[in-house]
């Protein structure tokens, strides 16, 4: 049940956070690649078993982030810090398991320093969740039901918020901070819809939101950031943060996409979501805490507090900007086996046709020639004009086909021709 901001935060502003056994002095405020790196570890360990939503590994997580929140001296806005809630799901049902489990998002709050402002929250989340044991949803499904630890995707989103919630309970805003973890992302954005349909404060005093999925590969001083349109400041806000970081950004200016900020758009709230990109890994057992780039991840940590910082210290909120609504996915796609292999360069928005960022080794890609860099241009004699054309043009296709992709590499036309293959 919803309860008055006002109220809330008055009761919640009580107790300080600066006497927290976690919390740090000013001084050690600035984000810690060694914590990042400690927090991704553990929760990429073998122990948590990929964190499938409704598993006992995804709710030590969730008790994990609970710990450290109460350490932080974080308030919770229930009785504890778990919105519980019955993940229904469709991949769940075709997976051949449970059609519902039991799971929970973590929620704390750290309330604001302004009376004034203090009725106002901005959302900091990420999703706790992956994969498992489970191949639904897997892009190495022949490793069956190896342990898929997501330490990308997203044990580095997870700790990316954590991170956050330690250098703003040393130095709060003076608006109220949530810092959210949401479980059953992998099955369907669940638990950003559900916190979003049983907030604990009213929607609209909800100012802004920022979401962490797949940061822990930092590639090149590369950062991608979306939704910076979904609000006429946030561009401003978002090269001022910049300054003082060096990153190479890049803006893409859709607040939708397949992450959690999409459900916090759709209830008209400002989104960014901080992304460092593809790989190989994605969605496969070898996605590991070996191969993170801890002290990049630290940087997107700073770049996002201090765009925050930036949002916080406006007196006037936020000016929403309204988007269309994602097209429809098109008919046939789902469950389709198809494979290529390729990796799609997400940073890419302003190339017409699909930059390939990678292929995976040993693919129908990687046979046919395709590289990275490639812009792939028409599939199958279909023109490629976007990830969407290209999904639509690949999916036309079955295992086994011969076709002919056209790329340009190094402003050069190419015509390749591949076989692909059938995934798993």
């Amino acid at each position: 049940m919803l309860v008055l901001a006002s109220a809330f935060f008055t009761l919640v502003g009580i107790t300080s956070c600066a006497s927290a056994p976690y919390a740090n002095s000013r001084r050690d405020a600035a984000p810690d690649s060694a914590r990042i790196r400690r927090d991704i570890e553990f929760l990429a360990s073998d122990a948590l078993e990929g964190r499938g939503t409704g598993t006992p590994g995804n709710d030590s997580a969730a008790a994990f982030a609970a710990r450290r929140y109460r350490l932080l001296g974080l308030r919770a806005p229930a009785p504890d810090y778990f919105q519980r809630f019955e993940a229904r799901s469709a991949l769940l049902a075709h997976s051949g398991g449970l059609a519902a489990v039991q799971t929970q998002n973590v929620v704390a709050v750290l309330p604001g320093s302004d009376p004034a402002f203090r009725g106002q929250a901005i959302v900091i989340g990420a999703h706790i969740d992956h994969l498992g044991r489970s191949t639904t949803g897997a892009l190495d499904p022949e490793a069956g039901p190896a342990i898929r630890n997501g330490a990308d995707d997203n044990a580095s989103g997870s700790a990316a918020v954590l991170e956050l919630a330690r250098v703003f309970a040393a130095r709060p805003t003076r608006r109220s901070l949530f810092f959210v973890n949401f479980s059953g992302e992998e099955l369907g954005l669940l638990g950003s819809q559900y916190f979003v349909d049983h907030s604990p404060v009213p929607i609209d005093s909800i100012t802004a939101m920022l979401n962490f999925d797949m940061v822990g590969r930092m590639r090149g001083d590369s950062v991608i950031v979306y939704g910076v349109a979904t609000a006429r400041e946030l561009p401003m806000l978002l090269d001022s943060a910049n300054v003082h970081v060096g990153l190479s950004v890049r803006g893409v200016g859709d607040g939708f996409g397949p992450s959690d900020q999409s459900s916090f758009y759709g209830r008209n709230i400002p989104v960014l979501h901080f992304f460092t990109n593809l790989h190989e890994d994605y969605h496969r057992a070898t996605d590991d805490a070996s191969k993170i780039n801890s002290a990049g991840e630290a940087r997107v940590v700073e770049l996002a507090e201090r765009v925050v910082r930036g949002i916080d210290a406006r007196d006037h909120r936020l000016t929403f900007v309204r988007g269309a609504a994602p097209a429809p996915v098109a008919g046939g796609r789902t469950g389709s086996n198809v494979y290529l292999g390729s990796i799609p360069d997400m940073a890419a928005a302003d190339v017409k046709g699909l930059r390939l960022s990678g292929v995976r080794a040993g693919s129908p890609a990687d046979s046919g020639g395709l590289k990275a860099g490639d812009i792939v241009v028409e599939l199958g004699g279909k023109e490629v004009l976007d990830l969407q054309t290209y999904s639509d043009a690949l999916y036309a296709h079955q295992p086994g086909e011969r076709v002919e992709i056209v790329v340009l590499r190094n402003g050069e036309r190419l015509r390749l021709q591949v076989t692909l293959g059938k995934r798993g």
